[in-house]
């Protein structure tokens, strides 16, 4: 049951991009749902607790952060996404960005993912998501 959900329905076995492959699902899944903000909100908590106490057990299985675990990724991606206006603009350049942020890990992000265990697989992506986020809603302030 670990394996499953810290790779996210086996997302992170796909052998190329796995983290990419479950932020697009994340944003299809958010694109259609439109989930209400207290349940937006449940929904990142328990994803981030669960997924700090799944992606420690998954380490044990796996090595640290392995590239089959994407809860991380799930995470990062619900938040990046947060409190968006329903736009395809907004939703696929948080994705852009999340993605950028996740990968290249500026400001702070690489420091977070060398906190030990499941906390530094999670945190490291929650901040990606949260950059990703405000320079999307900074764009959602600029653009008509």
């Amino acid at each position: 049951m670990v394996k499953f959900i810290a790779s996210c329905g086996f997302v992170g076995y796909i052998p190329f991009a796995p983290g990419s492959w479950i932020s697009l699902l994340v944003l299809i899944l958010i694109w259609f749902w439109q989930p209400s903000l207290p349940l937006f909100l449940i929904f990142i908590l328990v994803s981030f607790f669960g997924g700090v106490i799944i992606a420690s057990t998954a380490e044990r299985i796996w090595e640290h952060d392995s590239g089959k675990i994407v809860i991380d990724e799930f995470l990062g991606m619900l938040v990046a996404l947060f409190l968006l206006p329903h736009k395809l603009l907004f939703y696929g350049l948080s994705l852009i960005l999340f993605r950028f942020f996740d990968i290249v890990k500026p400001l702070f992000i690489r420091k977070l993912e060398k906190l030990p265990s499941g906390w530094g697989v999670m945190a490291d992506d929650l901040l990606a998501g949260i950059y990703a986020n405000l320079v999307v809603q900074i764009l959602v302030l600029i653009l008509p």
